[in-house]
């Protein structure tokens, strides 16, 4: 029997928990009311922060409650091109302008939308990292449903009355620029979770991991596994239905489909 490997320890919590004390607090929607349903809701931008561990940035928006004398103050993912100062409207009745929220059904087709919910009134579930967005493709005004392509290329069939935000997520091509240095890489992984470096199961020691261990760094057995295997074997390829190059276009692919 060897030692706890890696990937059970990381089930259990304990040091590789999210790092999430100096986070500014869950990104959603406004909360589904009478008038978002109906009309609209008018919110003014206060400022845009930086949420660490995320290469989004976070917008402050100000609503007035409905329903008592006071400010509500809300955390929107913020789309490129909002700015402090900015009027945003959240609504049916709303404008097709960058920032609002609308159903999908309001939206015409081939626009570009993020934060979109996945069932009514989850507040945005899907597009929300920096860059991402979802396309609408087609609409079906008998079942009220809408379709949609995610930013994975899949597509996806979500209700009309599901809301979204006009526009892409802030922060787009923060990829594109590499890490360099080792350092920067610390700082990055720092402020999400306890995930890098990360050590090859091939340079570990048998006792440690099921690759470790031999003359030189091999795996010595294939890498698949079934899904069945035991915690502690349960590493490499698993379940996987097919392994190697994947050939052929797979962008040509995905347009055939479309």
């Amino acid at each position: 029997m060897g030692r706890v490997i890696r990937g059970q320890r990381k089930g259990a919590g304990s040091i590789f928990k999210a790092h999430v004390k100096h986070r500014k607090g869950v990104p959603k929607l406004r909360n589904l009311d009478y008038s978002e349903r109906k009309g609209y809701m008018r919110g003014l931008v206060k400022d845009i922060i930086h949420d660490p561990g995320r290469g989004a940035p976070l917008a402050v928006v100000e609503f007035r409650d409905p329903y008592k004398f006071r400010k509500r103050k809300e955390l929107f993912i913020a789309s490129e091109g909002l700015f402090t100062g900015q009027f945003i409207y959240a609504g049916k009745k709303a404008q097709l302008t960058t920032g609002n929220v609308l159903p999908l059904g309001s939206i015409p087709e081939g626009t570009l939308v993020c934060s979109v919910e996945e069932k009514l009134g989850d507040r945005g579930r899907l597009a929300r990292a920096s860059g991402d967005f979802c396309a609408v493709i087609s609409h079906n005004t008998d079942t009220h449903k809408t379709r949609i392509r995610m930013p994975s290329g899949l597509k996806k069939v979500v209700s009309s009355r599901n809301r979204a935000v006009i526009g892409i997520v802030a922060g787009g091509g923060r990829t594109e620029k590499p890490l360099l240095k080792a350092g920067r890489a610390y700082h990055k992984f720092k402020v999400k979770r306890k995930c890098w470096p990360r050590v090859r199961g091939v340079a570990m020691n048998p006792v440690e991991h099921p690759h470790g261990g031999g003359n030189h760094q091999h795996i010595g057995s294939p890498s698949t596994v079934k899904r069945s295997t035991p915690p502690g074997r349960k590493v490499g390829l698993i379940a996987a239905r097919r392994t190697g190059l994947i050939r052929g276009g797979r962008k040509e692919k995905l347009a055939e489909k479309e």
